[in-house]
């Protein structure tokens, strides 16, 4: 097929072009172009497909752990090797962009999507994005960076404004585009939300500093019917409609006929259409060899591995092998819709899932009684879904531990619509106080997309480990992780608040039509390094069956910034891997500023006894912040503290740094 440009294309060829041809492809234009098949996707893919009675299905999939418990891995390599993985899938199913990463900032801890999103930090999200990305890319499918931007909340999504500062908006809702524009995304996607009363289709000031500053060279399209008008959407620099409206496609034929979209505009459109299908074109021909399907289900139990966080651990953990063990709960055993969140991210698994009862008792030597108690937030006493919750307390009367199982899923965390409240529901909650009452020596496991307020039974058990949405093979990471053959590794990607009520977001002023941002900057820990009572659990926390020490913090000035060195020592009898966090402190700045900011991170194995040196970079970038006065990024000249901890509340080393003029000195 002979390669064509936007020269060679009439008019009605370029409008027709910018519009979407179905729910998931691009047009050829009569085989003029390659078509781009998209796709769902962050945590499997989402494939449609039509059978031969004319039915829709989706096609089953690996699932693996949800994004929020990639962030938690605090790992590039988790993240590149999930997409290396999603990238077979992809190929199989012949789709060339699968929707995702979406990097919006956890500024609100009911958002029914913060299951799909990194972190409450940008820089966080940012670096495992563009990893994400290098990881579909570099395999042969495109990514679509989305959505851009601040959509934090899915109430009234499609009309809803955030009304965000320039400088917040800079520094915490732009930044991790931004990074993730460093791994050349081949497309992005705007959000439904308006940002400062604009429609995020419409917002061409967004879009400019996407192009010309971020250096985004791809497509932009709409989320799925986010387009109110085509012709303000396409001047704005929306490339493609999705999905194909036949009234919206009208009315643009006319507006561009009563000269509202001009030619130059409606050619920019249509050649970045054109340069995407070229390039999924030469994407399908340079995709590798595929991992098998038995490759990918092993990968998504590693990455389960090194998300599940160790909350609390008073001695209920490990596991002893030969001891009488009880799990409780619907989440023991879960269909998929209990470990995963709703809407397009939703994944018809290719197994069964697990049963954590049996995987325990492989690994205990020994049977595991269990009981379901509850499902979801009700009890039924008979039939195929039955529980009993009187069996659940004799069994843990009955045993020297007990597992609890409990959690949210897709009836409570989906598109669309915002949780109700943080809380578990009552009948888990009661079940984890009535069992603890029975027995001293209980764990609960949480399988959650979000933060989860604990305050009603935190202090009544012995052990927490927060599960997330692992995938249908995290129940092999979890049993690992409670008999201690894995050592828990993941830390959080967003604080544990105590309550809801506790983060300045819920608060905030919110009616049917505005959102205001009034917190600014001090997002996620940004706000509780100021107000530390509010925290159950602070961002960057995880504990281990290993125990760490820091020491030898060493920092040199370079040309582009500094380099850091420092020494993490392993004095456990434990092999284990840690997740250490460098903050940058503008002492006494000129302008406010939160507490500390993290700009770097790293996770590494340290084997019992021993110590490994960590060296990173801090580019001089790290140290400035966005002026609204000047426009520009600005480093002021002073004091600045770098600041190694092993969680956003736990500073291990800190030295300080003076800058004059831009320098290091």
């Amino acid at each position: 097929m002979k390669k064509i440009t936007v020269k060679d294309l009439t008019a009605q060829e370029k409008l027709r072009l910018i519009c979407a041809d179905g729910f998931w492809y691009t047009s050829d234009l009569g085989g003029k172009l390659p078509t781009v098949c998209v796709s769902d996707g962050p945590v499997g893919l989402r494939a449609e497909r039509v059978n031969d009675k004319g039915e829709k299905y989706t096609v089953p999939a690996v699932s693996y752990p949800s994004v929020q418990m990639l962030a938690n891995s605090w790992s590039t390599e988790c993240a590149r090797e999930t997409d290396e993985c999603l990238a077979c899938d992809c190929a199989e199913q012949n789709v060339d962009i699968l929707l995702a990463p979406g990097v919006n900032i956890k500024r609100h801890p009911l958002n029914g999507r913060n299951f799909e999103y990194f972190s409450e930090e940008p820089y966080l999200a940012g670096v495992l994005a563009k990893e994400y990305i290098s990881g579909l890319q570099n395999n042969g499918v495109g990514a679509c960076l989305k959505h851009f931007c601040c959509n934090n909340l899915e109430y009234n999504r499609f009309n809803q404004s955030s009304e965000v500062d320039e400088r917040t908006l800079r520094e915490i809702y732009y930044k991790p585009f931004e990074i993730a524009c460093e791994a050349k995304p081949v497309s992005a996607m705007c959000s439904y939300n308006r940002i400062n009363g604009t429609y995020a289709s419409e917002y061409k000031k967004g879009f400019d500093v996407l192009r010309n500053e971020f250096g985004f060279t791809g497509a932009v399209y709409s989320d799925w019917d986010a387009v109110r008008d085509r012709a303000k959407a396409a001047k704005a620099g929306v490339d493609i409609e999705f999905p194909y409206n036949g009234g919206n496609y009208e009315k643009l034929v006319a507006d561009y006929n009563a000269g509202k979209l001009t030619d130059e505009e409606l050619d920019a459109c249509a050649a970045r259409v054109i340069e995407l299908a070229y390039k999924c074109e030469e994407m399908r021909k340079n995709r590798k060899a595929g991992k098998t399907r038995a490759d990918r289900l092993e990968l998504s139990r590693k990455v389960a591995e090194e998300s599940m966080v160790l909350l609390k651990n008073d001695g209920a953990l490990p596991l002893k092998s030969g001891s009488a063990v009880a799990v409780c709960g619907c989440y023991a055993v879960p269909e998929p819709n209990m470990i995963a969140g709703g809407g397009s991210s939703h994944v018809e698994w290719i197994g069964n899932g697990f049963n954590l009862p049996e995987l325990l008792a492989e690994r205990l030597n020994k049977g595991v009684k269990y009981e379901k108690m509850f499902s979801y937030d009700g009890v039924v006493g008979h039939g195929a879904y039955g529980a009993n919750p009187a069996t659940g307390l004799l069994y843990a009367a009955e045993s020297d531990s007990v597992i609890v199982c409990v959690g949210t899923g897709t009836p409570f965390e989906y598109e669309s619509v915002d949780r109700k409240t943080m809380r578990l529901p009552e009948v888990q909650e009661r079940a984890i106080l009535d069992i603890a009452e029975i027995n001293e020596n209980v764990t609960v496991a949480v399988f959650a997309g979000a933060a989860i307020d604990m305050s009603a039974w935190i202090d009544k058990v012995r052990g927490v480990v927060f599960a997330g949405f692992c995938g249908e093979n995290g129940g092999a990471a979890l049993a690992d992780i409670l008999t201690g053959r894995v050592n828990p590794s993941g830390k959080l990607s967003e604080t544990f608040p105590l309550s809801a009520e506790k983060v300045p977001a819920v608060t905030a002023h919110t009616d049917t039509r505005v959102t205001r941002y009034s917190e600014g900057l001090d997002v996620g820990y940004r706000y509780f390094d100021r107000h530390a009572d509010g925290v159950l659990f602070p961002f960057g926390f995880g504990l281990s069956y290993s125990r760490f020490e820091y020491s030898d913090l060493r920092v040199a000035a370079c040309a582009d910034g500094a380099e850091i060195e420092y020494a993490i020592k392993n004095v456990s009898d434990t092999d284990g891997k840690e997740v250490s966090q460098v903050y940058v402190r503008e002492v006494a700045p000129p302008v406010y500023r939160p507490y500390k900011e993290l700009k770097a991170f790293d996770k590494r194995a340290v084997s019992a006894g021993k110590t490994q040196k960590v060296k990173l970079s801090l580019p001089l970038s790290a140290f400035s912040h966005w002026s609204e006065a000047q426009s520009a990024w600005v480093i002021s000249d002073g004091l600045y503290e770098i600041l190694v901890c092993s969680s956003s509340a736990d500073i291990k080393l800190r030295t300080r740094i003076r800058i004059n003029d831009g320098k290091i000195n």
